[in-house]
């Protein structure tokens, strides 16, 4: 099964972190992403910009609305995702947990919802990376 991990951080997520708790905590993410790669589990993760370099996108009436960042209207911000294979929930648990950054985010899983189109049967196309 395919999960989408959502990493979420609040403003104390980095609380007291110095610039050298930065390179590690990064480095850290890194390998385990390698590692997860190397075990079969993931399809590809990447960190997010702050919020403030965010762009929201509204059609209404025909109109294109546009509300240029920062906006989080929220105490936490999606900070980056993995997408990853998993035999079940509890497995996607496990690897959410395992991972560094764990320590300072909240990560939210969802399972991909396999579509097909209604009247041709036909499957969204599989992501590819270049």
């Amino acid at each position: 099964m395919k999960f989408m991990c959502l990493i979420y951080f609040d403003e104390t997520s980095f609380a007291g972190f110095t610039e050298e708790d930065g390179r590690r905590l990064t480095d850290a993410t890194v390998e385990e992403d390698n590692d997860l790669r190397r075990r079969g589990k993931l399809i590809f993760a990447q960190p997010l910009d702050e919020p403030k370099t965010a762009v929201n996108v509204r059609v209404r009436d025909g109109k294109v609305l546009r509300t240029d960042g920062p906006f989080v209207e929220t105490k936490e911000w999606l900070g980056g995702f993995l997408l990853i294979n998993a035999k079940d929930m509890e497995e996607a648990v496990g690897i959410a947990a395992e991972s560094e950054i764990a320590k300072i985010c909240r990560t939210e899983i969802r399972p991909f919802l396999e579509q097909t189109h209604s009247e041709t049967g036909q499957r969204r196309p599989e992501f590819k990376l270049d």
